[in-house]
């Protein structure tokens, strides 16, 4: 399988464009209402996630409609290519519902071996963090830069990002917190935001558990194009979801991994 880097990448910053055409009239405003799909805990949806997936089916109904999708709202569509879309329309939909900037949209074009692009955007701010075979680039207020994680080489002086306190299971929880007290700086509650900042240089590791495919799909294509590596917490791949490492680069990667490899 070849790689056609401008019609695909065109395709994908197109599905972004609706994406946020279809997301941003309804953020931050008063009536939207979010309904819970879990019959335990809490796990919102709203109108803007739904309207976000249609917009990006409709462009690969239009441009790649041989290719199988794998969106959170509306499931799996089977394709003829071997290629699938993989779509978060909204990951981050609490952050979303609560007004924050740190929800995105999460867009990969994948094989069964993982993503061969990616894209993390973030529709109020502006950004958009793509990486692909051609390399890996920002563009947003600042305009164009290129993406390139750090070369942290001690947990010391690592800054850890994960979305929730709790993580996963107390296993779960108990790993991550063994890796917290090794690093320098532990921030909470990023959701995607915190993939494309590993990407960018700012942070170092990720640590997740419980994810879905859709939820780092995305962010693989993006940080590994930057220069990052993400697997599971054996050092696997990462691509199915589960629990997800990722780090700046190999060195700090294996600190990580070593400690987490225990729980």
């Amino acid at each position: 399988m070849t790689f056609d880097a401008l019609t695909d990448l065109q395709v994908a910053h197109e599905m972004a464009d609706a994406a946020r055409a279809a997301i941003l009239p309804f953020f931050r405003r008063a009536d939207l209402t979010a309904e819970n799909k879990l019959t335990e805990g809490f796990d919102p949806v709203t109108a803007a996630d739904r309207a976000a997936e249609q917009a990006m089916r409709e462009v690969l109904g239009r441009h790649r409609p041989d290719d199988g999708i794998w969106g959170e709202e509306f499931g799996q569509s089977a394709g003829q290519s071997g290629r699938q879309w993989v779509l978060d329309p909204i990951d981050g939909t609490r952050g979303f519902i609560s007004g924050t900037p740190t929800w995105g949209v999460l867009i990969a074009l994948s094989t069964e071996d993982g993503p061969i692009l990616g894209i993390v955007d973030q529709p109020y701010i502006g950004e958009r963090f793509v990486g692909s075979p051609e390399g890996a680039v920002m563009t947003g207020p600042h305009g164009v830069a290129e993406l390139k994680t750090r070369d942290t080489q001690s947990l010391a002086d690592a800054v850890l990002f994960t979305t929730f306190p709790e993580v996963g299971s107390p296993d779960e929880r108990a790993g991550f917190e063994a890796v917290a007290r090794q690093v320098r700086l532990t921030r909470y509650g990023m959701d995607c935001y915190a993939y494309a900042l590993l990407a960018a240089g700012q942070v170092d590791l990720v640590i997740e558990a419980g994810l879905n495919a859709y939820d780092i799909q995305g962010p693989i294509g993006v940080i590994e194009a930057a220069g990052g590596i993400v697997t599971d917490w054996q050092g696997g791949p990462a691509h199915n979801g589960g629990r997800v490492l990722a780090a700046a680069n190999a060195d700090i990667h294996a600190a990580a991994l070593n400690i987490l490899k225990s729980k």
